[in-house]
């Protein structure tokens, strides 16, 4: 039966201080490198066999990654990196303090901007200390300059559906370890989830969600194997 865990990095320091990321590199906080290890030690006590891990090119999914595959004795598994699993490009906001934001630019402004599947925040600007033209990471690929959920969804679905879909086709299990956003934007292609409903998905960090499909990817159940920390998860079926 093909079998997916998505699993959503653990803490990050830019999280800890409540400010928009994106695309910035930062690391895991020591409390989110023990919840990516806490979600490995979950996938372990499932008796769950990974064939193949997915992650962005962002240290925090692929630490927590890592993390996770040596938690439960899987160190080995072969992983691939790609920039379309990164998280929602937040643009102009990206590096800001969140509360100091909403002070700035008013609160209903910025929950548009953070909670709207098709209203993104303005654009980053070009030359500042968050442009990632001139990374290596993105070399000879078209960047955005700032997303909403809905084209951060338009950049996951064509690698989800040439990398990811074969393999869960093939009767594989797989752990994609990747961002809230990234994420979520695969729960809407796998649960048909509405552009209204989708916004109110929260994934927690560090908690896997396992999902257990049909031969053609039609889910069949989905948990979070932590129930204490479970966020309410589309309908199935």
């Amino acid at each position: 039966m093909p079998t997916l865990v998505l699993l959503r990095h653990g803490q990050s320091q830019w999280n800890l201080e409540n400010r928009f990321t994106g695309w910035v590199d930062v690391d895991l906080t020591a409390e989110g490198e023990a919840q990516a290890t806490k979600g490995g030690e979950l996938i372990k006590a499932a008796g769950l066999q990974i064939d193949r891990a997915y992650t962005s090119v962002l240290t925090r999914a692929i630490r927590t990654c890592w993390l996770a595959l040596a938690a439960a004795g899987q160190a080995y598994v072969p992983e691939v990196k790609d920039w379309r699993l990164n998280e929602r490009h937040y643009g102009g906001l990206t590096g800001l303090n969140k509360a100091e934001t909403a002070e700035k630019h008013g609160e209903e402004q910025v929950k548009i901007w953070r909670r709207s599947y098709d209203v993104p925040p303005p654009p980053l600007a070009p030359g500042g200390a968050f442009d990632f033209s001139k990374d290596r990471r993105y070399a000879g690929a078209v960047l955005p300059d700032t997303e909403s959920l809905k084209t951060t969804l338009d950049r996951v679905q064509p690698y989800w559906e040439a990398q990811i879909t074969p393999d869960l086709k093939a009767g594989q299990t797989l752990l994609v370890a990747a961002h809230g956003n990234s994420l979520r934007a695969i729960v809407k292609l796998l649960f048909a989830v509405g552009d209204d409903d989708i916004v109110g998905v929260e994934i927690p960090t560090g908690n896997p969600l396992l999902i257990e499909l049909t031969d053609d990817l039609k889910p069949v159940s989905a948990r979070y194997l932590d129930e204490s920390r479970a966020q309410a998860l589309p309908a199935v079926g």
